[in-house]
């Protein structure tokens, strides 16, 4: 199972928020290269960069820098997700040398822009996030929730031809709870390989994760930034799953 480090910016700066919500904001670093570097030196194949501006409508040009500055900086692919909703701010991002575009509101809203995504940059460069609140696929930030079941957006997904998903338990991002393992299941269920976010707290929670069938990845966040899991003592035991 591939562990994938978490990188969110919001003005240039690695913060992690609780749940998604902007005004529960801590700052890890002022140096996101330096960050990424640090989970390369560790043994990182892939990292996941979360562009937090571009998610809640608010772009800005020191976490669009930062996110190139990671991309050059490292020579593990990169996947980029947040505020990717037109398929010029995808070409962007994967000209500017990122290996793969999450795409999560325009999944929602416009769909097509999805089937265009496939057809134009491959099923492989694209991924799409499914952030669930109570079951219910959340937009914009995790701003508003749709009245979209997360299996069943899933489902339309598989049906365009996408491969894979993100899956994030708002409820217990960045909340060390663990993982939502029932619902993790059912989204695995779907026949789609699935990256899991949300509540990972320790090297037990990547075993349980792992042992899920359909499952090809993790994205962990403040657990590596609290030191509640060292990166490459887990990814030494992914290994050797």
């Amino acid at each position: 199972m591939i562990i994938f480090p978490a990188i969110d910016l919001r003005d240039g700066r690695c913060v992690r928020l609780r749940r998604g919500q902007a005004d529960q904001e801590t700052v890890f670093s002022d140096d996101p290269v330096q960050v990424a570097r640090r989970w390369e030196l560790a043994g990182a194949r892939w990292l996941h960069v979360v562009n937090l501006d571009g998610a809640f409508g608010t772009a800005t040009a020191a976490t669009q820098q930062a996110m190139q500055d990671i991309i050059a900086a490292v020579s593990v692919p990169v996947q980029i997700g947040g505020g990717l909703r037109d398929l010029t701010s995808m070409e962007l991002a994967l000209s500017a040398g990122a290996a793969r575009v999450v795409l999560g509101t325009v999944a929602v809203t416009q769909p097509e822009v999805v089937a265009q995504a496939l057809r134009r940059f491959g099923a492989e460069r694209v991924a799409v996030g499914i952030d669930a609140r109570g079951g219910r696929v959340a937009i914009r930030g995790w701003k508003q929730t749709s009245e979209t079941g997360a299996t069943d957006l899933a489902l339309r997904m598989a049906d365009l031809g996408v491969r894979r998903v993100v899956y994030t338990d708002i409820a217990r991002d960045g909340m060390l709870t663990g993982p939502n393992l029932p619902a993790l299941q059912q989204m695995a269920k779907t026949g789609l390989a699935v990256v899991a976010s949300g509540g990972i707290s320790s090297l037990h929670d990547l075993r349980a994760i792992a042992a899920v069938p359909g499952v090809e990845g993790a994205i962990v966040g403040m657990a590596l930034y609290t030191g509640a899991i060292d990166l490459a003592q887990a990814i030494r035991e992914m290994d050797n799953k």
